[in-house]
């Protein structure tokens, strides 16, 4: 009740706010990105604010108050660079593929010819505020320098270090998993180990490597801008950062009051009733029900090696549920009759219908939380960045399971399937955490919106900043203090020792003295 009352105060625009101007940066090419803020910059549009978004993904039909810049140039090679996500890479390697990554499409947007024609020349136009999806694109925030506009970042995947550093916050390495290191919150020393290589080395990557890249777009971009606001300075300046995650969800961690959780943002409608053909399907399982099978949007199914395909399949065959899997080719060669494949599914109706028994995923964050939302088991294969970490807690929450996608053998995953299903412990946690999870006094989105006009209703809200947002790594993490105190004993030590020294060293000539008179 609560919520559905806090719920209708958002609807309407308060009297002490004005409507204003707002630019979205969202342009990477996953589609899981911007499905995760769409509902979030839209609801903005609806309460009367004028949206421009820099997006991959522009509306196919036209929403008021929303105007689309188009980048549709991060698609070239995009799928290459997907698939080179399965090489094998050292650390460095995986952080110089990422960064680059990053800093090229940070480059596309800034020579995006609507971008470069309407945004960038001094003047041409204004914002009242800056939303970007803060992620190593440091360069694109000059936006904000050169609107002369607050900014608020949103991450979807949660915090790690570098979006700590946009607000001060504090991630103790003890207890706080770099994102992709696939480590949970309760760690071995030898885990401890290797989260805090881990992050050094990312840190060191991106610092010494790829911030200086960003620094030259910013400063051949944003010129005016950049001679008034360093990169270094402006990145440090976040109004607010809305985190797509939740103690809930995963672990409590420290945040500081200008970090806000809104994991789950893009959940914010009720179950719509299934397409015919599929709803049939789906009824027709009985009661052994249905397995939901996954990979997101950036792995395709249709691109998985011939060999594993075909253990999937042997798997779903020699099962009694029926299986809905998303497949990007019209046909499927040797699918089993109880398999039903389809390019695209509603996932989020799938998750809510309660047939479905089992989902099997990825382990994207989206996905994730969809699964704790609707109170789903999971089986998490897998593939990259962020994804071994979510698998990792669904692990250790108790509502999943987790596999090598290759090298599973066919009786591990079949085993893992059964295991999910006919024990009842793991749906019994999943429900769990789902009623954790919606017991919140107002929806994901409405928080963020709710903030979001915080920000706009006080000018930025500077005084939610921490002064950790104003130091600089040494001086956040007291290393000058450690290193002065060090310097300071290791000088009144040697003082001690010298004065030691000379002491023994004139005892020792007196007693030389005296020997040689008594001779």
């Amino acid at each position: 009740m609560l919520a559905l009352q806090l719920s209708a105060l958002l609807l309407v625009l308060p009297a002490c706010l004005q409507a204003a101007r707002i630019l979205a940066i969202f342009p990477f090419p996953g589609p899981s990105q911007y499905i995760n803020v769409v509902p979030y910059l839209k609801k903005l549009a609806s309460r009367g604010h004028q949206m421009t978004s820099i997006n991959a993904f522009p509306q196919k039909k036209p929403v008021n108050n929303f105007r689309d810049i188009p980048i549709p140039e991060v698609f070239e090679n995009y799928n290459d660079l997907i698939n080179e996500l399965n090489d094998p890479m050292n650390l460095w390697e995986e952080n110089n593929f990422v960064n680059k990554f990053f800093v090229d499409i940070t480059r596309l947007v800034l020579t995006n010819k609507e971008v470069t024609e309407t945004l960038l020349p001094p003047g041409k136009d204004h914002y009242d505020l800056i939303i970007v999806e803060a992620i190593r694109s440091d360069a694109y925030y000059g936006f904000a320098s050169h609107f002369n506009a607050p900014i608020i970042g949103i991450s979807t995947f949660g915090t790690d270090w570098n979006i700590d550093e946009l607000v001060g916050n504090v991630s103790p390495l003890s207890y706080t998993p770099l994102v992709t290191a696939g480590l949970t919150d309760r760690m071995t020393f030898g885990e401890r180990v290797t989260n805090f290589v881990e992050t050094t080395i990312a840190w060191l990557n991106y610092r010494w490597k790829w911030m200086p890249e960003q620094e030259k777009l910013y400063a051949k971009y944003f010129p005016v801008a950049s001679k008034r606001v360093p990169l270094t300075d402006l990145n440090r300046n976040f109004s607010l950062v809305l985190l797509n995650q939740h103690f809930s969800l995963s672990f409590p961690r420290p945040y500081v009051p200008n970090m806000i959780q809104v994991g789950g943002l893009h959940i914010s409608h009720k179950p719509a009733p299934l397409p015919k053909d599929l709803d049939e399907f789906i009824q027709g399982s009985g009661e052994q029900g249905v397995i939901y099978f996954s990979l997101g949007s950036n792995v395709k199914s249709k691109d998985l090696p011939a060999e594993r395909r075909e253990l999937i399949l042997k798997t779903f065959a020699s099962l009694p549920q029926r299986v809905l899997w998303k497949f990007e080719n019209d046909q499927l060669p040797g699918k089993p009759s109880n398999v039903f494949i389809s390019k695209w599914f509603p996932q989020p109706d799938i998750l809510a219908h309660p047939k479905v028994k089992l989902f099997i995923t990825h382990g994207g964050l989206l996905s994730t939380i969809e699964s704790i939302h609707h109170g789903k088991p999971v089986l998490g294969l897998p593939f990259f960045y962020d994804q071994f970490l979510n698998v990792k807690r669904a692990t250790q929450a108790g509502f999943g399971l987790g596999l090598d996608h290759k090298t599973m053998t066919q009786q591990e995953f079949k085993t893992t399937i059964e295991r999910l299903i006919k024990e009842p412990q793991f749906a019994e946690t999943a429900r769990k955490m789902s009623d954790r999870y919606r017991d919140q006094p107002m929806t994901p989105l409405d928080t963020a919106i709710w903030w979001t006009e915080y920000v706009l209703r006080h000018k930025g809200a500077y005084h939610m900043r921490v002064a950790g947002q104003d130091l600089g790594f040494f001086a956040y993490h007291s290393l000058d203090v450690i290193g002065t105190l060090l310097g300071g004993a290791l000088l009144v030590l040697s003082i001690i020792l010298y004065v030691l020294w000379k002491i023994a060293k004139l005892a020792g000539f007196a007693n030389s003295k005296k020997k040689q008179k008594t001779h």
